[in-house]
């Protein structure tokens, strides 16, 4: 079969490597239909060492069914599932707990032999507890947002839950990128009341403000807060939910965040300090975020994706076969594209 790998910053490759095969009595094999390059692959993207050997990639897809272990139960040929971007067993005791990025018998995709997402077909080890079985079929319209539960609209959403976004709530947004997007498009499901979106980049607002953002904010650095801080009478937002930035990001999310507020910290981290002195803690400030653990959120998500109450698959602004996966992540990351959909 073809599948992606990354040789080094810049050198995406589509090779042909071996077919997926059972080896445990757990696994399962899936024919990928979709999945998507991830923001999170384009760090390596831009600085990966080069190698001889590649690295497989993708941690996002949804496919079909194709063969089953002894051991799974509930699955068979022809069924449409999703995965999330960590395999887990969702029977341990962190698993229980909603924490299958956590599972003590469950890893990540496109590592130590695993497949990745971005390729004609997966091994799954954990089948059972991995995969979530979707009630549509192989040509439905609602795959791409269906997509966006094996990750990104599970990242913007665990950001939103764990800021504490809830009715009547104010949040401020920071990121105008997939999970940004996807962050308001929780929010607003969760019932926020203003949702304040700083970004700067018009046609990725425009989409922010459908998803109900009620103001944008296109300024930075103390411009950024100061203006958010006009909107909300001086005061802040109760939630600020920080969508994959740099530093400064940080910083500007514990300017705009009310007393007595939470900022919530998501996706891959770029960086290791986190500026959070005396100032902040006098203001009773609360940090939190994390990993979302996507699975625990998957049967809450769905059926507002299956009727249509929301389209998170509207980040999806370009799509491509397995051929044009490279000039994706190139068009990813020169900002031509939001975020790429792929089609095996």
């Amino acid at each position: 079969m073809r599948a992606t790998l990354m040789y080094g910053a810049g050198d995406v490759r589509v090779e042909d490597v071996s077919e997926p095969a059972l080896r445990e009595p757990a696994d399962a094999v899936v024919r990928v239909l979709r999945s998507c390059i991830c923001g999170s692959d384009l760090w390596p993207y831009g600085s990966m060492p080069a190698s001889e050997q590649g690295q497989r990639m993708g941690h996002e897809f949804l496919g079909v069914v194709e063969d089953t272990g002894a051991e799974v139960s509930g699955f068979k040929s022809g069924d449409v599932v999703v995965a999330p971007f960590v395999w887990a067993d969702n029977t341990c005791d962190f698993c229980a707990q909603g924490l299958q990025t956590s599972c003590r018998h469950g890893g990540l995709w496109a590592r130590d032999g695993i497949d990745g997402g971005q390729g004609e077909a997966v091994r799954v080890p954990q089948a059972q507890g991995t995969l979530v079985k979707l009630p549509v079929g192989e040509d439905s319209v609602l795959l791409p947002s269906l997509l966006t539960l094996s990750d990104v609209f599970c990242t913007g959403h665990h950001c939103a839950v764990t800021a504490g976004v809830g009715s009547g709530t104010s949040v401020t947004v920071i990121g105008d990128g997939a999970v940004g997007l996807s962050a308001v498009l929780a929010a607003r499901r969760l019932g926020a009341e203003r949702i304040v979106l700083m970004g700067r980049h018009k046609e990725r607002t425009d989409l922010g403000r459908e998803f109900g953002a009620t103001d944008v904010v296109a300024e930075r650095g103390e411009e950024g807060i100061e203006r958010v801080r006009e909107l909300t009478g001086g005061d802040g937002t109760h939630a600020v939910l920080e969508c994959v930035g740099l530093k400064p990001a940080i910083e500007t999310a514990f300017g705009v965040v009310r007393d007595g507020g939470v900022v919530s910290r998501v996706g891959a981290p770029q960086y290791s300090e986190v500026p959070m002195g005396f100032g902040v803690f006098m203001r009773n400030v609360t940090l939190t975020g994390g990993v979302a653990p996507a699975r625990a959120y998957i049967e809450e998500l769905l059926p507002d994706v299956l009727d249509g109450t929301i389209e998170p698959g509207r980040v999806f602004d370009r799509a491509v076969g397995l051929d044009g996966v490279p000039d994706g992540y190139r068009a990813m990351a020169a900002r031509e594209a939001l975020k790429v959909l792929v089609r095996p």
